[in-house]
């Protein structure tokens, strides 16, 4: 291949890689572009075919060719030669009696651009893309989505590791009720790392050059969209884990509220087992299935919903649980309060700020959009759903490590002791400040 037809081809396929990219995969996801790609083999292979058997004119003429965009044929000098767009569009259906054309010169030649692009209007054959205010408005907003979903995923995972950097070093912090909150501090770090891998892979996938064919194969390839699925798989399981220590940290508390009798050291074995063992039971058979049935793009797309209930269950049924759990728990608190209120006031306050620690704890909040599943839900809704489902699940990590960590009077206690015992040990260093 000489380097003037190299470069023809790679242009070409850049600009299709474009089109595809920006106008389709954003609606119709992955299987849009691989069935695009399946059916532009196909047109080539019959454009390299009927041009192999059709017989040559005689005299001058542009040579017939295929240009990774239309099938050409011979052509007259001096002509425009029309052709019918190409059948594997996306959209072909829209442009089907539309022509694209190139223009053959007096020399025999086809008219380039810049002497190395082939000159051709498919203005008849690109979808129409009227972006309505409404449409750029909808885009815009879910740009910002992402930034505030990375900000506060990011934020969380930071104040997670420094938390759990304060449970574990101390060690008159270490017993079981700490040793819950480690796990589920360890959950929503690892939720966070997930979430923000699979973006990082995702963004690689797609970003990827297509320059030659073979590009496109490795674009739509199962082995190029490994990493982004294992990355699915783990951000999935650690969305199960997050919502199972949530329960496990219900069931711990309603315990102690209630004054069960019971061995921490024998249950906390079995926290584990709840809390880490039990988003095995969901996401094993949710990966057979995508596998098995849906194995296509990063496992993102959800056609068969049947599928999706497999993880969705789960959670829904942890939350549930944790919404009995919460009004148990605040029945057993009102309780107590009324028997040692000093003044309606006061016992009004304390109600409300055990209410508001107990929301983030349980994840309640997750209970109003409980029912709205994606599926259900259609404009400004939608959007709504999405913006407090995004933004409380990403700050939800950073709020917890504050309040059960940074805010806890036990650990603030124990940091002042260490603090207090390290000036001591460093007189020279504390005077020179």
């Amino acid at each position: 291949m000489t380097d003037v037809l190299r470069s023809r081809y790679q242009q070409t396929l850049v600009h299709l890689a474009w089109m595809f990219l920006c106008s389709t995969v954003p609606h119709g996801g992955a299987k849009v572009l691989e069935k695009t790609f399946e059916e532009w083999m196909r047109y080539r292979d019959e454009c390299l075919r009927r041009m192999a058997s059709e017989p040559y004119p005689a005299g001058l003429f542009c040579n017939r060719t295929f240009d990774m965009y239309a099938c050409w044929p011979d052509g007259s000098p001096g002509t425009a030669v029309n052709v019918s767009c190409p059948f594997y569009l996306p959209w072909f259906e829209k442009v089907k009696h539309g022509l694209v054309s190139r223009r053959c010169g007096t020399d025999g030649q086809w008219v380039m651009v810049n002497n190395s692009q082939p000159w051709r209007d498919y203005s008849q054959c690109e979808e129409e893309m009227e972006l309505t205010a409404e449409e750029e408005g909808a885009h815009q907003l879910m740009v910002s989505f992402k930034v505030l979903y990375t900000v506060g995923y990011s934020l969380s995972l930071l104040t997670l590791i420094s938390a759990l950097f304060i449970l574990t070093i101390f060690r008159k912090l270490r017993c079981t009720r700490n040793y819950i909150h480690a796990n589920l501090f360890a959950s929503f770090g690892l939720r966070a790392t997930s979430v923000m891998v699979k973006d990082a892979l995702l963004e690689k996938h797609w970003g990827m050059e297509v320059l030659q064919v073979a590009d496109w194969e490795a674009l739509l390839s199962h082995e190029a969209a490994l990493g982004c699925r294992a990355a699915q798989v783990l951000m999935q399981y650690c969305i199960l884990a997050n919502h199972y220590w949530f329960l496990v940290e219900a069931v711990y508390l309603y315990k102690l509220l209630i004054g069960a009798v019971f061995s921490e050291k024998n249950y906390y074995r079995l926290y584990l087992y709840l809390g880490w063992g039990t988003p095995v039971v969901f996401v094993v058979p949710w990966m057979a299935a995508k596998y098995l049935k849906e194995n296509a793009e990063c496992w993102a797309l959800n056609e068969n919903m049947a599928y999706w209930w497999i993880i969705r269950i789960p959670i829904l049924l942890a939350s549930l649980i944790n919404l009995l759990i919460f009004m148990r728990i605040l029945k057993v608190i009102l309780a107590k309060l009324r028997a040692n209120q000093k003044g309606y006031a006061d016992y009004k306050l304390r109600l409300a700020k055990a209410t508001l620690t107990l929301i983030p704890l349980f994840g309640i909040h997750e209970v109003v959009f409980i029912f709205a599943t994606d599926e259900q839900t259609t404009g400004i809704l939608r959007y709504i759903k999405v913006f407090f489902t995004l933004f409380l699940n990403s700050f939800q990590g950073f709020l917890v490590a504050v309040l059960y960590c940074f805010a806890n009077k036990e650990v603030k206690s124990e940091m002042k002791k260490k603090w207090q015992l390290w000036k001591l040990d460093h007189p020279v260093l504390c005077c020179a400040q």
